[in-house]
């Protein structure tokens, strides 16, 4: 067998004889693991499992990294909140301040920027603190995506700037690739698209090198976004299609509402009505599988281009 599926046996006999310690070590062994390979359904039920013998830091906090890689928020900032609470009884200051950077990222996602920020500023100082050059980087580059979210670009590109030859000097391929997407989004967003394309393609190898299917779900979706914005729809369409499936794979609910809503949106461009609608009603589904602040505004979406279809389609609108 290979070592993880030893560790994955070793988890499953110690949970069976109640053995807390030995599970909780196989299953953060595993759950590391997993987690870089985007098999997040995974790392839950192991969580979740090493969970049903008493609290565990390590088991909460990659429950919570596994929701929040699934679109399910809320749940995220529960698990990461009791695993904060227990990594600062326990005077764990390196995974506390790990703790506080993933829950800026969840804050993040949920549009609350200015509280993302705060809870990035507290992790920095600590991370420096301890040396973790690879959580700073992680950090600094959480706080570009935080700017250039709020159209502050220039800025976001000086964190990523500050945070790429960090990860890179860690040997973070993974987190160079993030770096390196984000950068790209940066340029996409000032409307250099060329530019943008440039650092997906850095990105792209290195996330399938290091079997970041989540990771290389993001950045073919950026790929498709690029050339969608380069007026290349049919190109746009063949980079989604290729990242639709691997969100699919690993459980990335919203993500798979982005990439969907990307195809409906060309599909309309298009003259393909009846396409846009079946994909935006999926669209509106997974919102509402994931609390998707975003779900009224999809919604009124797919009420146009129903009555686009409708109005193309006189015999529709009877049914």
């Amino acid at each position: 067998m290979t070592s993880v599926t030893r560790w994955v046996e070793v988890h499953r006999l110690a949970v069976a004889g109640g053995e807390a310690g030995i599970a909780r070590d196989a299953g953060g062994r595993v759950g590391g693991v997993w987690l870089a390979r985007s098999r997040f359904a995974d790392v839950a039920r192991l969580a979740g499992l090493t969970l049903t013998l008493g609290e565990d830091a390590r088991a909460l906090y990659q429950l919570g990294w596994a929701k929040d890689a699934t679109g399910d928020r809320a749940a995220a900032l529960e698990y990461y909140g009791h695993a904060l609470r227990l990594y600062r009884a326990a005077g764990d200051r390196r995974d506390e301040a790990a703790t506080l950077s993933n829950i800026g990222g969840v804050y993040d996602g949920l549009g609350e920027r200015q509280r993302a920020l705060e809870y990035f500023g507290q992790a920095l100082p600590i991370l420096r603190e301890v040396g973790a050059r690879a959580g700073e980087a992680a950090t600094l580059s959480n706080i570009g995506l935080v700017y250039d979210s709020m159209g502050e670009r220039q800025r976001a590109l000086e964190y990523y700037g500050r945070a790429l030859p960090i990860r890179r000097e860690a040997g973070d391929r993974a987190g160079e690739a993030a770096t390196l997407n984000n950068i790209g989004e940066v340029y996409r967003g000032l409307g250099e698209r060329q530019r943008a394309l440039e650092y997906y393609g850095q990105a792209l190898p290195i996330v399938r090198e290091v079997g970041d299917r989540a990771g290389e779900a993001a950045t073919l979706n950026n790929i498709g976004g690029a050339y969608h914005g380069l007026g290349e729809p049919e190109r746009a369409l063949e980079y989604f299609g290729l990242a639709l499936p691997i969100r699919r794979e690993v459980g990335d609910r919203a993500g798979e509402a982005v990439t969907r809503y990307n195809v409906a949106m060309i599909c309309r461009d298009q003259g393909e009505l009846g396409r846009a609608v079946a994909e935006l009603e999926q669209v509106v589904e997974l919102d509402r599988q994931v609390s998707d602040p975003d779900l009224q505004s999809d919604t009124e979406m797919l009420r146009r281009v129903r009555q686009e279809l409708a109005s193309s389609d006189p015999g529709r609108g009877s049914q």
